[in-house]
């Protein structure tokens, strides 16, 4: 069954491909609500496992862990894409994180509207990782912002020369608080999993979990509790379209 639904302001939508789960004994119901536990709370696998058990389904936290990594980004891909186009104003920022006992550093790149547009985790602050970031940046989303915002780290006006000369450049540590508020949901992750082990591990969980957890947090303070409820709704659908459980009969 083919799903559309109208959203005023976001055009329409249809159900497209759903990912393949040949092979896997599980439904999809129950692969997809574990996946969304993981990533859109501070849970573990083995907390994951636990709710299930209470519902009555029984699977190991090695499974959760398994539908997480091959499913969480094929999802996070699938909500990208139905996303409205990136706002022309970009927030720029990056945090210290500590990985198996070293300091790194995840980049973030947000648009005006609070949407984040890409994470990389590097081992420097310089010129070459602000490069390489902004490299990706217009490679992955393929548009050219109106305007950069960044905090005063002189290795984003050294990359900014070099890679898009002609976008104005605003720096300020206080013009700069949208991206450092989204910065909040990955360090509330960063506690419940006590760090991260390795670097290629935070950037898939990160990847994966800044494509999905954004997506069931909408501005909450800015809406009345109805207005609340018909857009969880309307994500909810999304969700179970990417996922491909839209359209299957309801279990008990």
């Amino acid at each position: 069954m083919i799903l559309e639904l109208i959203v005023p302001g976001r055009g329409s939508f249809v159900s497209s491909v759903s990912p393949s789960y040949k092979g896997h004994r599980y439904p999809v119901e129950i692969i997809s609500h574990c996946v969304w536990l993981y990533f859109r709370f501070p849970l573990s696998f083995r907390e994951v496992e636990e709710l299930m058990l209470e519902r009555g389904v029984l699977v190991s936290y090695e499974t959760i862990r398994r539908w997480c990594a091959k499913f969480g980004q094929v999802y996070a891909n699938a909500l990208r894409r139905r996303r409205p186009r990136p706002g022309d104003k970009w927030h720029l920022d990056e945090v210290f994180i500590k990985i198996n006992g070293e300091l790194k550093y995840l980049w973030r790149a947000v648009d005006q509207n609070g949407n984040v547009l890409d994470i990389l985790v590097q081992n420097r602050r310089n010129k070459a990782a602000a490069r390489r970031f902004f490299r990706r940046l217009l490679k992955g989303i393929g548009a050219v912002p109106r305007v950069v915002v960044t905090d005063k780290l002189r290795s984003y006006s050294a990359a900014h020369r070099e890679i898009m000369p002609s976008v104005e450049h605003r720096q300020s540590k206080y013009l700069n608080n949208r991206t450092e508020n989204s910065h909040q949901p990955t360090r509330q992750r960063e506690r419940a999993m006590k760090g991260f082990r390795s670097v290629g591990g935070a950037q898939r969980f990160l990847a994966a979990f800044s494509g999905i957890s954004p997506h069931f947090r909408p501005h909450r303070h800015l809406m009345t509790a109805p207005d609340h409820r018909a857009e969880m709704t309307v994500r909810f659908a999304i969700w179970e379209q990417i996922t491909g459980t839209a359209g299957l009969p309801a279990t008990a």
